[in-house]
């Protein structure tokens, strides 16, 4: 008679799935907070649609007008549409953000779970170099590329996902090392099923909760990063821009009294890593089964 494999509780994990869903959406801040990364992703990538600038070349005669009819947010100092400006920078900083927090979870949840299920000196030397990893910062390992190279945008996605996956594989590992020792991850080793198979079948799939929590955490980070990095001049370059950028060219126009040129990036950036962090605590409390009743 041949062996029968346990099936993995997917239909379980289906149930508890809509179950996290239906208190996500009972959590009044969560879902505000993907109302506003809704709202900006449509200003950012449809808004240049309805609203047409030219980015690219200046425009002296119209250089720091305040806000009008003509410039809902005025101009900057070469004479760029400050809210088509605000279009052009967020839909980098949001692509950065959003690409580099996936690349950064991938990378993260694939070292975590071989990490965690291999064990061993396997496991301890993988995660000796996550320890070295996060103890230096990534700002500085940021910094220190940015200065060497002069990255674009997909160059500052590779590099932000490159120095941001050590927190993700260290909550994918510990959610490994409990997935391991279930009876269907057992039974299907005792058959004789690959280690690839156990983790491709069984232990990612069944970490998915911990792998989207971190990831929207990953996201917002990766704003800040850009934003920090962009601040000081080493992120994208002219004509290009991200919302750090557009902070560090109306830095000294906002004591001139020109404050459109500050507040609209500013509250821009705050809003949005609010709202990814709201998302991620939304996310951590719904799939948070001692919450559940």
């Amino acid at each position: 008679m041949s062996a029968v494999l346990p099936v993995a509780p997917t239909v379980e994990a289906a149930a508890g799935h809509r179950l996290a869903l239906r208190r996500f959406t009972r959590n009044r801040l969560a879902v505000a907070g993907l109302a506003v990364v809704v709202l900006f992703l449509l200003f950012c990538f449809a808004g240049p649609l309805l609203h047409s600038t030219d980015q690219t070349h200046t425009h002296l005669t119209q250089v720091n007008l305040a806000p009008s009819g003509a410039h809902l947010l005025g101009t900057d100092a070469v004479g760029h549409d400050e809210l088509g400006r605000l279009m052009y920078g967020g839909k980098v900083s949001l692509l950065v953000g959003l690409a580099s927090g996936l690349l950064a979870t991938v990378i993260g949840t694939l070292w975590g779970a071989v990490a965690g299920y291999a064990g061993g000196w396997i496991d301890a030397v993988m995660m000796r170099v996550v320890d070295a990893g996060i103890a230096i910062p990534a700002l500085f390992i940021l910094l220190v590329v940015s200065a060497i190279t002069t990255p674009d945008t997909w160059g500052l996605v590779v590099i932000l996902g490159l120095v941001s996956w050590l927190v993700p594989s260290r909550l994918v590992r510990a959610e490994t090392l409990t997935l391991k020792g279930r009876d269907y991850v057992l039974t299907l080793r005792a058959i004789g099923g690959t280690h690839g198979r156990a983790i491709g079948r069984h232990i990612l799939p069944n970490s998915v909760s911990t792998v989207v929590v971190a990831a929207t955490f990953q996201v917002a980070d990766a704003i800040l990063l850009v934003a920090y990095v962009s601040y000081l001049g080493l992120g994208v370059q002219p004509p290009s821009t991200d919302w750090g950028g557009m902070l560090s060219a109306g830095l000294t126009a906002a004591y001139s009294g020109r404050w459109w040129l500050i507040v609209p990036p500013g509250l821009a950036i705050i809003l949005v890593v609010c709202a990814f962090n709201a998302i991620g605590d939304g996310l951590r409390d719904a799939f948070d089964v001692r919450g559940r009743g």
